[in-house]
């Protein structure tokens, strides 16, 4: 199966063409942006595919990251996924931000408890735990610095972007993850690929979004 996988949750704009059944990457292309996903994605896309040597017409399923992350990134990212997914009729496989940062830090800490933990602003903390099997027993959840700390004990291993404040607020010595506010491309084509097709991906909010409208504020009818 060749799964191309795309990432719009923080600020990469990241695409990989992967080759499931070998279990390799075949090609990728990653921006930095911050924003303006929504303008270079296809280009993002376009590049991991001619890296790869392939085209829409061979790809298999597509795999996208639903967050927890950007509001507006995720809209981006999902939307294409399954647009893409309904002009080339194949699956798409949405996998959250958590569980890939979770399955990077498996691979240098195989056998470990993973507590993934993001940054969400205001105070929270959008985190998911990870036993040493890798069967998930909290989140995708909000929490708050002190529930977090009491979550992680000895010998689990902090990942996501408030590993750190983590750690640091514990108090103790733990082994770290990737800290970004994402994972690597190439981890979420290889859980994609390991997934069953299921409903459509959809982006995971765990609050509302920053900017709402005004109350009372009504736009003028059209005449």
């Amino acid at each position: 199966m060749t799964l191309l996988a795309i990432d719009c949750s923080a600020n990469l704009c990241a695409a990989c063409v992967y080759d499931a059944g070998a279990g390799k990457e075949l090609g990728r292309t990653v921006l930095d942006l911050g924003k303006g996903h929504a303008e270079h994605l296809m280009g993002v896309i376009e590049g991991a595919l001619g890296q790869a040597g392939k085209s829409y017409a061979d790809l298999d399923a597509v795999a996208v990251s639903i967050g927890p992350g950007s509001f507006t990134g995720l809209r981006v990212g999902v939307a294409t996924a399954r647009g893409l997914a309904l002009a080339l009729k194949i699956p798409a496989i949405g996998v959250t931000t958590l569980e890939a940062l979770a399955a990077e830090a498996r691979q240098s800490f195989p056998g470990r408890p993973i507590f993934a933990a993001l940054d969400g602003g205001r105070g929270e903390i959008h985190a998911a735990l990870y036993d040493e099997l890798a069967v998930l027993r909290y989140g995708p959840a909000v929490t708050t610095l002190e529930e977090a700390v009491a979550m992680v004990t000895e010998g689990t291993v902090l990942a996501g972007n408030a590993g750190e404040r983590i750690a640091e607020a514990a108090g103790g010595s733990f082994d770290f993850g990737p800290l970004g506010a994402t994972a690597d491309i190439a981890v979420y084509a290889s859980l994609a690929a390991e997934k069953e097709p299921g409903e459509k991906p959809k982006p995971l909010y765990l609050r509302d979004a920053d900017a709402k409208p005004q109350a009372g504020f009504v736009l003028p009818r059209a005449r």
